[in-house]
């Protein structure tokens, strides 16, 4: 069995803002695409185009529903890879070592040389972030793009993980958890971040910003406030022109 690190020099990891991502998947694609190009054995797809496809993702996009208290229904886009534990489970079931954990930086990998595709850390994983890879017969999961955080051949707006790098709406975060007065650690004290399900005891090192309530806008503003929306409602001209007026004119005769 593998053994765990007593402390690790830094935590790196991520930090996603719920309340911004929109569920475009922009990050799987992105993080699909890179590791099927660069570190490690491919992201293999079995009958892609096929009625029942299948594949290896070491990031995905789930999204909720959530129905509160009071207030309207809200849409929840949650995305969910490995939180690289500090206390990982899946890496002391390991029975070859092939699951390990960086002590320079506290990223858990996996040695696929080493895999044997037994599955038990898979099995051991509360937050189902292991996926065993059909092609090649090896675990697959993120590494955080370590092959592309340390490598000084990348301009430096690019030594980030592909995630974080390609997130249109900035949802993404990336960096040294341990440090409380890093970027990260400061907007997880700002925002409340939250561990993923913290009864597992496995204190994992990425965090979750809350989504904040969407029903304000829905309701009246409040007498003083502005509406934000307010200008980009309002008709850019009283009467239609061009030819939109000419539709207009034509159609009020029908």
């Amino acid at each position: 069995m593998t053994t765990l690190p007593e402390n690790t020099h830094r935590k790196m990891g991520l930090v996603i803002d719920l309340d911004t991502c929109v569920g475009c998947h922009a990050c799987v694609i992105s993080c699909k695409g890179w590791n099927t190009e660069n570190y490690g054995a491919p992201l293999s797809d079995q009958d892609p185009y096929g009625a029942d496809p299948t594949g290896t993702f070491l990031n995905r996009v789930h999204s909720y529903e959530v129905q509160p208290e009071a207030g309207a229904a809200q849409l929840v886009h949650f995305p969910k890879s490995c939180l690289h534990c500090e206390d990982a489970p899946c890496v002391t079931v390991c029975p070859t070592g092939a699951s390990y954990k960086r002590v320079e930086d506290g990223i858990v990998l996996v040695n696929e040389t080493d895999c044997i595709g037994c599955g038990l850390c898979a099995w051991a994983c509360p937050y189902g972030a292991r996926e065993m890879d059909a092609a090649e017969g090896v675990m697959k999961k993120c590494t955080l793009c370590v092959d592309r955080i340390y490598n000084e051949n990348l301009p430096e707006e690019d030594r980030v993980p592909a995630c974080v790098r390609t997130c249109p709406s900035g949802a993404r975060h990336f960096g040294d958890l341990g440090d409380p007065d890093s970027d990260v650690s400061r907007l997880v004290a700002d925002r409340g971040g939250m561990d993923l399900m913290p009864e597992q005891g496995t204190k994992p090192v990425n965090k979750y910003l809350p989504p904040r309530p969407k029903d304000r806008m829905q309701n009246a503003a409040p007498e003083g406030d502005i509406d934000i929306l307010a200008p980009l409602l309002k008709p850019v001209a009283e009467e239609p022109k061009g030819f939109i007026g000419w539709l207009d004119k034509a159609l009020e005769k029908l």
